[in-house]
């Protein structure tokens, strides 16, 4: 399948004056929404294809980095301007052109469409492997009154062999696994919640995949509570209620991710109150994600909080520094080609710690820029690449706190590193605390020589440069700077 593909299926056939129509309806909307500039630049290049089905609308983009962001950003939008128009509709792709194949594109006529809306039609994938994954799965693909058989969007990434585990998440993790064991469900719903990034949506994922392992013809939906909103009120207005309610209870194993995003909503409530309760009753399995625990999500009723509590509610903490290193080592192995030293690793471990998702991003762009300039990944590197990143994620950190740490290390007071002693047992652990004052503070050459006792600024370019090379030579050395750093970042 192409990476860059994503269907949502929600299902005759578009005729191609009702295709013509729709799509320039939809388009003409999109642009007074989105605004000329956004347009141009992500929609516009958006073509329909003419496939002769009326219950899906197939669209296609020239790059899987397009795709992807309007997936991101319009799918839901997309599906809902298409009912406006064709209730009859029920799914909407987005795909991946591939060159050299062609197919028929639906256009709106010229008399129907401005010169800014033009689209040149342009060919897109046709082949099995471009075939986009529906939102609910179900194997065998037998023709049910519920509904069509239909299979989940699953992040091929997010299995439980890919999942860092230490502390911090053992007790989700453990209980996920569970979850997705064979049998009789041990405890429904599973309610995991934890920061932006931490980890949950992966557990959701990986809990349906290994699911599906276990019993390949069970019925999973895994969808957002957004989504989950989002389609009950186009069921509503598509007076096709029944059908959308009977799809999410027949689901063998039913995961929303999320769940935040209900409160306040309350006729949404309601529904999700019923669903929830319907698949509990039937035995079936139930997963919920939050960003917190259920009695602190406002907005959503205490009943839902109450059905939501009877289960098992795991929470992810924050990663801590060793988590972080070892997330970044599992996704390194991925990136063989391009090598990336210990202290880079050290450093985007203890400089980028507010979710692991910014964390993992940062590791990707450094190789990306690396691959793209040839250069090779160092400290200097990675600091250049990221500045933007770790200024904004970076602790402020003083000279006075880097002084008191390192006199406290090395068993010295604090006014030895600002004294005039050239011992070596005093020498060396200045030498340590200015570099780390170089690298951990934006204060410049002078102002950091003069906070050690007046020096200039050769003398802490001196400093630096020496650590520098003793951390290549002195395994303590290098040792003590990583234990230094790790407290500091922390």
């Amino acid at each position: 399948m192409s990476t860059g593909e994503v269907c949502v299926t929600f299902g005759p056939a578009l005729q191609g004056s009702d295709a013509q129509r729709a799509w320039t309806r939809v388009r003409t909307s999109l642009r007074e929404s989105a605004g000329a500039r956004l347009f141009d630049q992500w929609l516009k290049p958006m073509e329909m294809i003419e496939d002769g089905d009326a219950e899906s609308v197939r669209l296609a983009l020239p790059s899987p980095f397009m795709t992807n962001w309007v997936r991101n950003h319009y799918q839901d939008r997309l599906l809902l301007e298409f009912r406006q128009v064709l209730p009859a509709v029920r799914s909407v792709s987005i795909e991946t052109r591939a060159p050299g194949q062609v197919l028929a594109m639906v256009s709106a006529p010229p008399s129907q469409i401005t010169p800014a809306e033009a689209v040149a039609a342009a060919p897109v994938e046709t082949a099995t492997s471009a075939l986009p994954l529906p939102l609910v799965a179900a194997r065998p693909a037998v023709a049910e009154p519920v509904a069509a058989a239909e299979r989940p969007t699953l992040d091929s990434r997010y299995t439980f062999d890919r999942f860092v585990v230490d502390a911090t998440n053992r007790v989700a993790f453990n209980a996920a696994r569970l979850m997705a064991e064979d049998g009789p469900a041990r405890f429904s719903p599973l309610f995991l919640h934890a920061g932006t990034g931490q980890g949950k949506t992966h557990l959701m994922h990986a809990i349906a995949h290994a699911y599906l392992d276990m019993r390949p013809q069970a019925r999973v939906l895994c969808m957002s509570a957004e989504r989950f909103m989002f389609e009950f009120v186009a069921a509503m207005r598509a007076r096709d209620t029944f059908a959308f309610k009977a799809r999410l209870r027949s689901a063998d194993l039913l995961l929303i991710d999320d769940l935040q995003f209900i409160a306040g909503k309350d006729s949404t409530q309601e529904e999700f109150f019923h669903t929830i309760n319907e698949v509990m009753a039937a035995g079936k399995r139930l997963v919920i994600t939050a960003d917190r625990c259920p009695q602190a999500l406002d907005g959503v009723e205490a009943r839902i909080v109450s059905r939501l509590s009877a289960g098992l509610v795991a929470d992810i903490k924050a990663p801590g520094m060793d988590l972080r290193r070892a997330i970044l080592t599992r996704k390194l192995a991925d990136m063989p080609d391009t090598p990336v030293p210990a202290d880079v690793l050290d450093m985007l471990a203890g400089r980028i710690h507010s979710n692991i998702r910014e964390l993992e991003g940062a590791l990707n762009r450094v190789v990306a820029y690396a691959q793209l300039t040839g250069d090779r990944v160092d400290l200097g590197f990675a600091t250049s690449t990221l500045g933007d990143v770790l200024r904004g994620s970076q602790r402020r950190v003083t000279i006075d706190e880097i002084q008191k740490l390192v006199s406290d290390h090395f068993d010295l007071k604090p006014l030895d590193l600002v004294s005039a002693r050239r011992s070596r047992n005093v020498a060396r652990p200045r030498q340590i605390a200015m570099y780390l004052a170089k690298r951990l503070t934006t204060r410049s050459l002078p102002e950091i020589g003069r906070k050690f006792g007046g020096r200039d600024h050769s003398t802490v370019i001196h400093a630096v440069r020496k650590v520098e090379e003793l951390r290549d030579t002195d395994r303590e050395i290098d040792a003590a700077v990583r234990v230094l750093l790790r407290e500091l970042e922390a």
